[in-house]
């Protein structure tokens, strides 16, 4: 039976009544599991996981779209975290049983249902139409401000829908990808030069990991500044080298971690390196877990 994972981000982590809307709207589809939701009201940014039979996805997917479209006006949207649209990124994750050609076709589908309603769709990382384009960042860049500008831009014309601005709901990115690491580490400091140091030193596009993204956020309720990032491919990046690199980095401006979140479901993988690292158990398996026993197989 294959099974597939969505990972919608929507612009709105502050209105319980909105986000409660998304999840009803969710869970209303039959075979879907809702793995995870959270908000964040600093980002104003709420993140969902879900995950089901192909159709059942594309289902959920659609109806958790049209309920967020209905009640978030971007118009008087503020947040830390960048965005594109009151849904501003839908990815598919092949889980098992699938290949990414199918994950792709799915989130094809889905682009032709959004450009439908009148909201521009690009399409990103393994779905992307052409090389600039993999990227979320590069898509994203100049953010839903940005969009009247670059909608008259040839070179960014949307994948799917109109090419004219839509105030009210921005643009939506949707694409395929693997299992992605939503992963935050808070320092010990309000200087937010501090972070955007280390964010430049672990990402790739500044000469970083291959497989890390990040950004700098001030946490200005806390009084500390965060590290933002996204593992794209955990098996070739791991957590730990991560979260070491930036530890020596902040040591070096006489700051400490004060720690890290991890947002939503994570592949039990990922964690694999974290034991061998932390407890130094360098043959440590998987199947030591005494749970993956209980795991179906495929």
């Amino acid at each position: 039976m294959p099974v597939l994972m969505c990972v919608p981000n929507i612009s709105e982590g502050r209105d319980q009544t909105v986000i409660e809307a998304v999840v009803a709207s969710i869970r209303a589809i039959p075979g879907i599991k809702l793995l995870d939701y959270s908000a964040d009201a600093h980002h104003n940014r709420s993140v969902f996981t879900f995950l089901g039979q192909p159709e059942a996805v594309l289902q959920a997917a659609k109806a958790m779209t049209c309920v967020a479209l209905e009640h978030i006006d971007m118009r008087h949207h503020t947040g830390a975290h960048p965005r594109l649209g009151a849904v501003d990124v839908v990815p598919f994750v092949p889980v098992r049983g699938m290949d990414m050609e199918a994950a792709v076709e799915i989130a094809r589908q889905f682009g032709r249902f959004v450009g439908e309603q009148g909201v521009p769709v690009y399409y990103y990382e393994e779905a992307a139409t052409r090389p600039e384009r993999r990227n979320l960042s590069n898509i994203r860049k100049g953010e839903y401000e940005g969009l009247p500008q670059k909608l008259v831009d040839p070179a960014w014309q949307p994948d799917e829908g109109p090419a004219t601005f839509n105030p009210r709901s921005g643009a939506l990115v949707t694409g395929a990808r693997f299992p992605l690491i939503a992963f935050n580490v808070n320092l010990r400091t309000n200087d937010l030069r501090i972070a955007q140091h280390i964010a430049r030193a672990v990402r790739y596009i500044n000469g970083g990991y291959r497989h890390v993204r990040a950004i700098a956020l001030a946490l200005e309720d806390q009084g500390m500044v965060q590290v933002s990032m996204n593992l794209t491919n955990y098996t070739q990046t791991p957590i730990p080298r991560v979260l070491e690199t930036i530890r020596a980095e902040a040591a070096r401006f006489g700051v400490s971690i004060a720690g890290s979140e991890l947002i939503g479901p994570l592949p039990l993988g990922a964690l694999e390196e974290v034991v061998k690292y932390y407890l130094q158990a360098h043959d440590f398996s998987l199947d030591q877990i005494i749970e993956t026993a209980l795991i179906p197989e495929e």
